[in-house]
């Protein structure tokens, strides 16, 4: 006989704690299931926040360095329009020459020659033959230019003197848009009274308060941090030398690897020498405070700007500075307190491209009101130009309209017809199987792989002109098919059968059914991927490059067949530039590029939501 249970009173306790470390380990599942759910959504919003922090950072640094290029400073000039030298004949004045043949005679005059005597009417003090050449590099080579186009549209002006604004150079630009030097203006306590030293050719100003004390503190602190690094310097160098000394010791035996480190120790020795030299002279300058310093071309230049004029200070005291006239003053009577400051430019001139003499002629044109930044029209109109401020994005626009135009009429029907084909005509066999997959694998073809392809073909075999909207739209037209097909294809697939059918019902042929019915249902979708399409299309430089987009274009093309350049290849090209004056360009163009994809990707978006029919 079998024994169910050896004590049946416990088996409803046995069941109820059985019961009850299930309902347990389930409890501990979904705990660990919560706290699993929980990290993953944390994780997924830090990814996501990190993200839109990485996409912030970069379009604050990308508008903080191209903002400023959509200004350019221009300079106001007393231009007087010699009819000497523009129309000696009197024949422009006179009304007998057409507007094109006004255009053909400014060619052959000089309006260099009257810019560069427009500036030194503005400045009469520059006399000798290198400063008139710093003086006359504040307009830019483009200046010419603009003179010559006033003239064409007003020959009237011939003979008169007129205020115009020409275009200042680049480092003007930048010195108007704080880019260049900063500046720090020391107000004045004290009265100051000046002196001329005729026979030293430098002006003395005292005042009657220390209002030079900070400056004597300034340069004390910058000598003791020359000193400092000095020191690290001899550290290095001695290390070097024991190095190379330890090293010669165990080449005996090669003999030209021995000449060559008796010549690093020959220099090393030189080099170490120097700079304990230079430490000797930064100790004995700072051991004891100076009652004053001379200033030097790797210190901070320091200007004085009293009673009109500037100062370029070469040696100062806590009272007292002596410095060079960069700017005449219009009188030496003495200055009360507070109607003259002291400049500092804390870059040290031999840092920089512009020079204090030339940062003084710019201050007197600011003070002046004939220094001003304007809207930077040039930016949008203009070619490439290897001058900054003359560079316009206007060729590269307009290269990457017509490229557009011509990649949306190639690639826009041939894909939507092989889109069709596939999806609604063609047999299913291997031969549309290995179709489909090439399709697919083309979409995932680094674009590059279609600009050899291009360059192979298009321009070596068939000849067609590189550098040009039509080869760059049919390279761009190959890399885009695949992505227009495979959209479009989808957008076939999300019309319903019961459209077809009913079409067919009717008495459509196939071909009614589908360019009547199903073309106007899948066409919002189609036109969404033809968009994301463009949109990659006029991003891409990688296939620009290999079929000579990259080429320097300064005409604006007026067509198809045209030499031009587009928008990414013009950004490419600028941000190898080393000139501060490009960065910004860069960063402008890539803001306008930015501005035409959002633009792109959001007509997209409407049309989608627009056109688009849930079924």
């Amino acid at each position: 006989m079998n024994k169910l249970s050896s004590n049946p009173e416990s088996e409803p306790n046995a069941v109820k704690d059985g019961a009850r470390r299930t309902i347990d380990i389930v409890n501990a599942s979904l705990k660990r299931r919560h706290a699993a759910e929980q990290r993953f959504r944390l994780l997924g919003a830090t990814a996501v926040a990190l993200g839109l922090l990485f996409v912030a950072i970069l379009f604050i640094s990308i508008i903080g360095n191209g903002y400023t290029a959509f200004q350019q400073t221009y300079v106001e000039l007393p231009v007087y329009f010699d009819p000497e030298l523009i129309d000696p004949e009197g024949r422009i004045r006179a009304g007998d020459l057409s507007q094109e043949d006004i255009h053909k005679a400014m060619i052959r005059v000089n309006f260099l020659k009257i810019a560069r005597t427009a500036l030194t009417d503005t400045f009469p003090e520059v006399k000798g033959r290198s400063d008139k050449r710093k003086l006359y590099s504040l307009l830019s080579p483009g200046a010419p230019l603009q003179l010559r186009e006033m003239v064409a549209r007003h020959p009237e002006w011939i003979g008169e003197r007129r205020e115009v604004w020409l275009v200042a150079n680049d480092d003007i630009d930048m010195f108007m848009k704080g880019r260049s030097t900063p500046i720090k203006r020391f107000n004045s306590a004290g009265r100051a009274t000046i002196a001329t030293d005729a026979q030293a050719d430098a002006l003395q100003i005292t005042s009657s308060g220390p209002d030079f004390s900070i400056v004597l503190d300034s340069l004390h602190r910058q000598l003791l941090d020359k000193g400092a690094k000095t020191e690290r310097l001899i550290a290095r160098l001695e290390q070097s030398l024991a190095d190379t000394e330890k090293r010669r010791s165990t080449l005996e035996a090669r003999q030209a690897d021995s000449e060559k480190a008796d010549q690093r120790i020959a220099k090393l020795s030189r080099d170490l020498s120097d700079a304990r030299a230079q430490l000797e002279r930064l100790q004995a300058r700072t051991a004891t405070p100076a009652d004053g310093e001379t200033l030097d071309a790797e210190m901070p230049s320091y200007l004085v700007a009293i009673n009109g004029g500037l100062v370029k200070v070469e040696s100062i005291s806590d009272r007292e500075v002596t410095g060079k006239i960069l700017r005449p003053l219009t009188s030496e009577a003495p200055a009360p307190p507070g109607t003259w400051e002291l400049l500092e430019l804390t870059n040290p001139q031999g840092a920089r491209r512009l020079k204090d003499q030339e940062i003084a002629w710019a201050l007197s044109l600011k003070d002046a009101g004939a220094l001003k930044k304007r809207f930077n029209s040039l930016f949008f109109t203009q070619g490439s130009s290897r001058e900054p401020e003359l560079a316009g994005i206007g060729g590269a626009f307009m290269g990457s309209l017509f490229t557009l135009t011509l990649t949306l009429l190639f690639s826009f029907p041939i894909a939507v017809g092989t889109a069709i084909y596939l999806e609604e005509f063609a047999p299913k066999n291997r031969w549309t199987d290995l179709i489909e997959i090439n399709i697919n694998n083309l979409a995932a073809v680094p674009s590059i792989v279609f600009g050899l392809l291009g360059l192979a073909v298009f321009i070596n075999f068939f000849g067609v002109p590189r550098s040009t909207p039509l080869v760059a739209a049919m390279v761009l037209t190959l890399m885009t098919l695949p992505t227009i097909i495979i959209a479009s294809r989808a957008a076939l697939k999300s019309v319903p059968p019961s459209i077809r059918e009913a079409a067919l019902g009717v008495g459509a042929s196939p071909l009614q059914t589908q360019f009547h019915h199903v073309l106007p249902l899948a066409m919002p979708g189609m036109l969404t991927g033809t968009i994301i399409g463009m949109a990659q299309a006029l991003g891409e430089t990688a296939p620009l490059l290999m079929i000579g987009m990259i080429a320097f274009i300064v005409d604006i093309p007026g067509g198809f067949t045209d030499p031009s350049t587009v928008l990414p290849v013009q950004i490419f090209l600028w941000a190898d530039s080393p000139e501060r004056g490009f960065v910004e360009r860069t960063s402008a163009a890539i803001m306008v590029l930015l501005a035409f994809l959002i633009m792109m990707n959001l007509l997209a978006v409407l049309l989608r939501r627009r056109f688009e029919r849930r079924w």
